[in-house]
């Protein structure tokens, strides 16, 4: 096969350091690929007024695939402050760059798999019957819309004429809000459009489909927000009925859903939601499997076969300056597994896998997480692997 160039986006705090040491496992698995480091994150929104610079978005249109470590992502007022001073009168906004690659390159289908390892310490544990105690299996995948819904960035403060007036013709507003002094007023939009939506739906089942999961379900709220989430739910029963049969479609509401991924987790298989609730969910399980140490994700589109990869947590920028590093490089390391199988590198892929489930399964290297501590620079000292550390058990089970 044709040997790969990787766009590696390291972005901030500890992306750096797991990014890199999700890159020492792939070329132990035998992943041959060249990398290519792209511009991304806080340090370039400073010095250059823009998170995503052109460049790096010209990086990864040539080479399609990007591995991305984590960023820092601040309110706007925190974001203006800490702008370059010849920066602050040009009418610059912070805009998160993830968010911005996925609207960009019509990043619209992002998928977290939340799966328990066996032995991990950080399982979700509960009481049985007779006070026994039980270790559900977690075996879930979030199919989140990623382009759309409350992260589309359509939003305003103080609203103009044009919007404040469109917005007065709907009664609702009028009754509730149309006394409220219009620079008191935030306001941000909620759009889904059908086309996305059918296709994060599609994904979903196909997902179901393909491996032998017996349901989808839509995790939404559509007997409150009738208009989006009902869209969703009347979308989703067409294309179940009429083309997988085979496969049930449940649906949850997202406060409810949060509630039962505590009772029953092992019941659920393949969730759909929208972005917001994708979002929520997808952390709700990643809780279940050990926290955002374990939690991957990919995005991609179907169409240009353009993915970015990436582990859910943020920067940890406290984390970032230790001597020794101690994050967790787990989720990294799953989301370059993820980013594999999307390139049809699948053997490398699994044997990764069962590497790092060797590792938690024997429970001789463990980061600080998952020996319940506090993360502090001298867990080293108390006997939590360093993030290096666990990347070489990894490799040495390899």
């Amino acid at each position: 096969m044709t040997k790969r160039t990787i766009v590696k986006l390291p972005g901030d705090g500890i992306g750096k350091t797991v990014l890199e040491e999700a890159i020492r496992v792939l070329d132990a698995a035998g992943f041959e690929a060249d990398y290519i480091e792209g511009d991304i994150g806080w340090e370039f929104w400073c010095n250059e007024g823009n998170p995503l610079p052109d460049r790096t978005l010209k990086l990864l249109e040539e080479h399609k695939i990007g591995l991305f470590g984590a960023i820092t992502s601040k309110p706007k007022d925190a974001a203006f402050e800490e702008l370059a001073p010849e920066l602050k009168e040009k009418g610059l906004v912070y805009s998160s760059p993830i968010v911005g690659l996925r609207q960009h390159f019509g990043l619209d289908i992002c998928m977290r798999p939340c799966h328990s390892y066996k032995g991990n310490p950080l399982n979700f544990v509960r009481r049985g019957q007779g006070g026994t105690i039980e270790e559900p299996e977690v075996d879930v995948i979030i199919f989140r819309q990623n382009t759309e819904g409350l992260y589309g960035g359509v939003e305003w403060s103080n609203p103009s004429d044009e919007v404040y007036n469109a917005l007065m013709t709907h009664p609702k507003f009028v009754k509730n809000f149309g006394n409220v002094p219009r620079e008191e007023l935030s306001v941000s939009t909620r759009i889904f459009t059908k086309k996305a939506t059918e296709r994060i739906l599609r994904a979903a089942f196909d997902h179901a489909k393909k491996y032998g999961y017996k349901s989808v379900t839509l995790c939404e709220k559509p007997n409150v927000i009738r208009e989006t989430s009902g869209m969703m739910y009347k979308m989703a029963i067409e294309i179940q009925k009429a083309d997988y049969p085979d496969i049930q479609l449940w649906n949850t509401n997202i406060d409810a859903q949060m509630m039962w991924l505590t009772k029953n987790p092992e019941t659920y298989g393949v969730i759909v939601a929208g972005n917001m609730f994708g979002d929520i969910v997808s952390d709700g399980f990643a809780g279940l499997i050990g926290g955002l140490g374990f939690a991957c994700s990919a995005q991609f589109n179907p169409d240009s076969g353009i993915g970015v990869f990436e582990p859910t947590h943020g920067s940890a920028p406290k984390y970032a300056d230790y001597d020794v590093s101690i994050v967790n490089p787990i989720a990294m390391i799953e989301s370059a597994c993820m980013m594999l199988d999307f390139i049809d590198e699948n053997d490398i892929a699994a044997k990764i896998r069962k590497a790092v489930a060797e590792v938690i399964a024997e429970g001789k290297v463990r980061t600080y997480d998952m020996m319940k501590m506090t993360g502090r620079p001298d867990v080293i000292e108390k006997g939590a692997a360093s993030t290096q550390q666990m990347a070489d058990a990894v490799i040495e089970k390899l």
